[in-house]
């Protein structure tokens, strides 16, 4: 009877600990507006990249009678160069865009967490091999080596440019994982973890790692944020093969196609990635304020 009665409470411990969490995550969001807009521009970009394609037929429309048109109730940002609806193309292009910020931000928080906090916790000769390593890493210029990449690779998935973006960019990181490691090692409960013999793996994966899931939940963000700005970089400046409609080859069109910083005709066609990238960028940034807030208790009692 009392076997049963133990797991019981335990689950019932966590449950309600799981429904004080999302209650203070309601209260901080609701503290401030900012950051439930925030939260709403993310999930309208999730549902654009996930169901938007779907909204539109394959290949896009085009009206040749109706090349660079100016906006309008049919076309809020114009047409471009084919007569196509730029809106149409803004989000039929963000799937591409930010499935590769996932797998970017993916690669990057389990590489780069895993490498910081293994050395951060075992130091000695694991610390310093893996830190050698991450420093070589960090020395390598990244835009240099993809656009070098780009002559062997041509890059026609976003699988295969976040895996690219992510194996490039978890050195950062790895070394913050580390630094925040070395901290908390030396607090009692890992000492007392480690006096009880547990496994390295046990005190890393259910001790450090919960500490350390915050800091590493805001660094995906920010990792989603750094491979937009890379993958469009790299379609605007033309190193990559437009296989794929994104909002880098939007504004490559638009500025070396369209001449849209010497002519008006072209400006919505530039204007609307660049507004979506903005608008994205706005709501990661109110999120992550708001996810400082969550994750730190002296913020929520001020």
């Amino acid at each position: 009877m009392s076997a049963t009665i133990v797991p019981e409470a335990e689950t019932g411990a966590a449950a309600a600990v799981r429904r004080n969490f999302w209650r203070g995550v309601w209260r901080v969001m609701r503290r401030k507006p900012s950051r439930m807009v925030g939260a709403v521009i993310l999930v309208v970009f999730a549902l654009m990249g996930i169901l938007g394609p779907m909204l539109y037929p394959d290949p896009l429309p085009r009206d040749t009678s109706a090349l660079y048109a100016p906006p309008s109730l049919r076309h809020p940002f114009g047409t471009d160069f084919e007569g196509t609806d730029v809106l149409a193309l803004v989000v039929t292009g963000s799937r591409y865009v930010l499935l590769t910020a996932l797998v970017t931000a993916a690669i990057t928080v389990v590489v780069g967490a895993g490498v910081g906090l293994f050395a951060g916790f075992r130091r000695g000769r694991w610390d310093t091999v893996l830190m050698r390593f991450t420093d070589m890493k960090l020395t390598i210029p990244g835009l240099p080596l993809l656009l070098v990449l780009s002559t062997v690779w041509k890059f026609t998935g976003a699988v295969e440019m976040g895996l690219v973006l992510g194996l490039l960019g978890w050195g950062g990181v790895a070394r913050a994982v580390r630094s925040q490691t070395l901290s908390l090692r030396e607090r009692g409960f890992i000492e007392a973890a480690r006096g009880l013999g547990l496994s390295t793996t046990h005190i890393v994966g259910r001790e450090l790692l919960p500490g350390m899931a915050p800091y590493i939940a805001m660094n995906a963000l920010i990792a989603v944020t750094g491979a937009v700005y890379a993958q469009v970089g790299l379609f605007f400046l033309g190193v990559l093969p437009f296989e794929a409609n994104n909002w880098g080859v939007m504004l490559n069109l638009a500025v070396f196609g369209g001449g849209a910083l010497t002519t008006t005709a072209a400006l919505p066609y530039l204007l609307a990635p660049l507004l979506a990238i903005l608008l994205l960028t706005l709501g990661i940034v109110l999120v992550v304020d708001a996810m400082d807030e969550i994750f730190n208790p002296r913020l929520r009692e001020e």
